[in-house]
């Protein structure tokens, strides 16, 4: 099996006639947390959404686990076990947390919305979802709705449900945007307990705007730059870089 979980080819899209990704070549190393990043314009979120299958590309190939995903469908592509988490809370409001994750893990059984089942039923599902749940810090707040919970354990929430899938690669899409300082380094500190969970070997890709996150989390840094990668590698090097300071750190996100 290779080192390398995800690797594109020459990623490329067009929109009418203008290029927001331009011949990207990415290898994300199974295991690590890598992150993309660029000042506005740069085509992270476009080259975030070809690998998940959100966007199809205009010319290239992306391969994962060695598999040839460029046509594949995003649901197809989440069975593989590359899953994506939305910049946008996707939980349901009305429902308790230990409810939405219950109702992912009902996921991998094929009854994600057989809401009518007796609580009996569902009730076994309990145990795994209060796993979950304390695993990013919301144990206390399994009865609480979803609705009721602050910005950002609601993003906590996406997270458990998210991992309630086993995936073994996390997407994360700027995972502490609008957050306070406090959410922010509750956010950062579940994104590394879930990377570096015993046993799992988990991939986390992130698009993330917050440099002193991304500092503190990533193994390998990707800049983009008008639709091209200008640097890759650590933050040491990467924050050292004159282009990067140039095109993406002058920009005042530093």
């Amino acid at each position: 099996m290779s080192d390398f979980i995800v690797e594109t080819d020459g990623l490329t899209k067009v929109f009418k006639g203008f290029t927001a990704v331009d011949s990207v070549s990415l290898r994300i190393r199974r295991g690590s947390v890598h992150a993309l990043i660029g000042p506005n314009g740069a085509g992270k979120t476009t080259c975030f959404n070809l690998l998940t299958k959100f966007l199809e590309p205009s010319r290239g190939a992306i391969f994962y686990n060695g598999r040839d995903i460029t046509h594949t469908r995003p649901a197809d592509v989440a069975r593989l076990g590359m899953v994506r988490s939305f910049q946008i809370s996707a939980t349901f409001g009305h429902m308790t947390a230990l409810e939405n994750v219950r109702v992912a893990l009902q996921r991998p059984l094929g009854t994600s919305f057989h809401f009518w089942r007796s609580d009996a039923s569902l009730s076994r599902l309990d145990g795994r979802a209060m796993e979950l749940l304390d695993d990013v810090g919301l144990a206390e707040f399994a009865d609480v709705p979803a609705a009721d919970l602050s910005y950002g354990r609601k993003r906590a929430l996406e997270i458990a449900t998210t991992l309630a899938l086993d995936p073994e690669m996390l997407l994360l899409d700027e995972p502490t945007s609008g957050m306070g300082h406090e959410d922010v380094g509750r956010i950062a500190e579940l994104i590394q307990r879930v990377a570096r969970q015993s046993g799992k070997n988990r991939t986390v890709l992130m698009v993330e705007h917050n440099l002193s996150v991304v500092a503190g989390l990533s193994d390998t840094i990707t800049v983009l730059a008008r639709g091209q990668v200008l640097a890759e590698g650590p933050y040491s090097e990467v924050s050292s870089n004159p282009e990067v300071v140039e095109a993406y750190m002058g920009t005042g996100h530093a």
